[in-house]
């Protein structure tokens, strides 16, 4: 079910939506947090996608600002979306113009499941400090993607000066198979084995930066960076031992090849990882990811990103 409101406030939304509920429309009582997604009219629905595909696993409230023009006249029209145009969900697609353009707490405060933990989802662009936002300074988590930027090294930078506990970022999600992969491999190894890492990935993939930090403070040896075309994220990973070297590649596909000395070629399911099943992984948790900050923080300045982009040095 999908109801239009033209010209309305917050409030007459909740009001529509407690209608909804009563008449046995609207379930909110499963709902186990509130997820609100700031982008653009032009963006939203690719986010309620796979907020919706998300939210099977993790029933939630989605509130959509989809921000307008800040200069036109100040209106709010919104979309109410139930049953199965929602998912396991209730959607509230906020368009808001002049002052309602804006990110504000008063404008979602009505809509907002009572005690219920907030997470907040910035698809394209974030604010300048995601934690000190109108949004982000109220929520539980705050979850951002560097890869959507316009310059995604400077992103990533940015996001490592301004790093909150809470925040995350979609391009380490998305580094979740290849660090399960990798993390096996090195169990089998001794560390003083390892001599030097190369890292090849896409010159505009933050995370190939984020492997190549996490590598750095893992094995604490250097790590080199090589770059592939832009848009193929990460393609290998080469582990130099004098024994012979380790190369984890996925050049193309769903299927990754590991190479060790001595032993067959083994091939391992490394598919790319889609909007929805990051968010999916990211709305598990609503502690601080702990390991994510300490490679922003403390891996970033460590590793050298000189390869990453040549016409950014």
């Amino acid at each position: 079910m999908i109801i239009d409101v033209q010209d309305t406030t917050t409030s007459q939304i909740a009001k529509r939506m407690n209608q909804l509920r009563e008449a046995g429309g609207v379930v909110a009582l499963g709902r186990v947090l509130t997820l609100v997604i700031s982008t653009t009219p032009g963006h939203a629905e690719e986010a309620i996608l796979a907020a919706n595909l998300a939210s099977r696993e993790h029933p939630c409230r989605i509130i959509v600002l989809a921000a307008g023009d800040p200069a036109a006249p100040t209106r709010l029209d919104a979309q109410i979306r139930v049953g199965g145009d929602a998912g396991a969900s209730d959607v509230v697609i906020l368009y808001g113009a002049g002052s309602n353009a804006e990110e504000s707490e008063t404008l979602i405060g009505a809509l907002l499941l009572p005690d219920a933990p907030i997470v907040v989802w910035w698809p394209r662009e974030s604010p300048a400090v995601p934690a000190e936002s109108a949004l982000g300074s109220m929520a539980h988590r705050r979850i951002t993607d560097t890869a959507t930027a316009a310059r995604p090294r400077q992103a990533l930078m940015h996001l490592r000066q301004t790093y909150r506990a809470g925040d995350t970022d979609l391009s380490w999600t998305r580094l979740t198979g290849w660090r399960i992969q990798l993390a096996a491999i090195l169990d089998g190894l001794e560390p003083s084995e390892i001599l030097s890492v190369t890292v090849d990935g896409a010159e505009d993939s933050p995370s190939t930066m984020l492997l190549a930090a996490w590598l750095t403070r893992c094995l604490n040896v250097p790590v080199t960076m090589a770059h592939s075309k832009a848009g193929q994220g990460m393609r290998s990973v080469r582990l130099r031992r004098r024994e012979g070297d380790v190369v984890l590649s996925r050049p193309a596909g769903d299927v990754a090849s590991l190479y060790q000395q001595g032993r067959p070629v083994q091939h391992i399911s490394l598919p790319k990882r889609s909007d929805q099943d990051c968010l999916a992984e990211e709305l598990r948790r609503l502690d601080p990811d702990e390991v994510f900050g300490d490679v922003v923080v403390n891996g970033l300045p460590l590793t050298d990103l000189k390869a990453v982009l040549p016409s950014e040095r």
